[in-house]
């Protein structure tokens, strides 16, 4: 018998604690969600390509946001908070980094995917141990919820196309800062762009030279397809 997508990649992936989204380890991190037609967002991405140099995230797309599901998200799943609807696409295969921001974030497989999670709560004096990554593997369709409190970065691919993601946030969510922010407390030196907490690890050199904090401790863990 042919083993699953799943079962092959989490095969090759025993670095990593590894679970299908279906399995109830990913009850802290957040929630699959039903109840919603993304039929329109997903045609939409159909034309849309994934760049083999690096990841492109788009954080707003007009031709999303002017949508049926948009409204019906925003009314309901926000509570009437205004959201943006965009896009993340690339070739991505390592943990480079990881963010949180203050609300959800829902993303959309547009193909097979994998998100490294992690906890708000593992983060002591603004560092995180990779050590406690959690793998979860995302089939093409399935929509997910990301609790506040749960750190996430880029997808991974498990495909040799790469990934597509659909990225739904508050609005607002990775617009520049202010240049003159005043920072007061620890986790504001996390402040990386609006709404946007971030971790990164040491090798990830292009962020950490852009003044993202280097607080990941440990391997920068990638998946194998």
């Amino acid at each position: 018998m042919a083993l699953s997508k799943f079962e092959t990649i989490k095969g090759l992936n025993k670095h990593v604690s590894f679970f299908h989204v279906e399995d109830r380890t990913f009850t802290p991190y957040g929630k699959i969600i039903k109840g919603y037609d993304f039929h329109e967002l997903q045609t939409y991405m159909e034309d849309i390509e994934i760049p083999q140099d690096q990841n492109l995230y788009i954080a707003s797309v007009a031709n999303m946001e002017n949508t049926r599901v948009k409204e019906q998200i925003q009314t309901a799943f926000y509570g009437e908070m205004s959201i943006q609807i965009g896009y993340c696409n690339g070739p991505n295969s390592t943990l480079n980094g990881l963010e949180y921001h203050k609300g959800s974030e829902i993303n959309i497989a547009v193909t097979d995917l994998v998100l490294l999670l992690g906890k708000v709560q593992d983060i002591q004096d603004n560092i995180y141990d990779s050590n406690n990554v959690t793998a979860f593997f995302i089939p093409k369709g399935t929509a997910v919820e990301l609790y506040s409190t749960t750190l996430h970065f880029a997808p991974c691919k498990v495909n040799n196309d790469g990934f597509k993601t659909i990225v739904i946030l508050p609005s607002g969510t990775n617009e520049p800062l202010k240049e003159d922010l005043e920072k007061r407390t620890e986790e504001d030196k996390l402040l990386f762009m609006k709404n946007k907490w971030l971790l990164v690890h040491p090798e990830r050199k292009q962020l950490v030279s852009r003044g993202a904090y280097a607080g990941i401790r440990g391997e920068n863990i990638s998946i194998f397809q």
